[in-house]
């Protein structure tokens, strides 16, 4: 089963590509200038999140995507990396895949040259972790 922070990193990196949320069928389309700022997820962002949450994922969608935001969140979902182009895409944890990754309509993707959408670091935390490592070592 996908997490709901799963499915929340797995939107961010999609909108950092420019895919689109489509939403209540194609009722409303959402495409987010910013999705993440320093370590932490964009207020845009969040509030797109806040309203995804408000509709249960019903009739909700990425662009290019079958599986809705409710139907990756039941048991039957996952998120997985891409093999191609290593971004999350989801994928059924039994029965028939879907058909591919939503990168297939992104221009130019994959590109090797550049860095692959990322979700919020804590750069602290993960400064602290280094330290203590190199404090463990001497």
């Amino acid at each position: 089963m996908a997490s709901t922070k799963k499915v929340k990193q797995y939107l961010a990196c999609w909108f950092q590509l420019g895919k689109k949320l489509v939403i209540d069928n194609g009722k409303e389309v959402i495409c987010l200038e910013t999705v993440v700022i320093n370590n932490q997820y964009s207020p845009e962002f969040e509030d797109c999140w806040q309203k995804l949450l408000a509709l249960e994922g019903k009739n909700c969608y990425l662009e290019g995507v079958e599986p809705t935001i409710d139907v990756l969140l039941s048991p039957a979902w996952d998120i997985v990396s891409c093999v191609k182009c290593q971004m999350p895409i989801p994928q059924l944890d039994l029965g028939i895949q879907s058909p591919g990754c939503p990168c297939i309509d992104v221009p130019l993707w994959p590109n090797i040259d550049l860095p692959l959408p990322r979700s919020p670091i804590d750069n602290q935390s993960y400064l602290n972790k280094i330290k203590a490592r190199l404090d463990s070592k001497y």
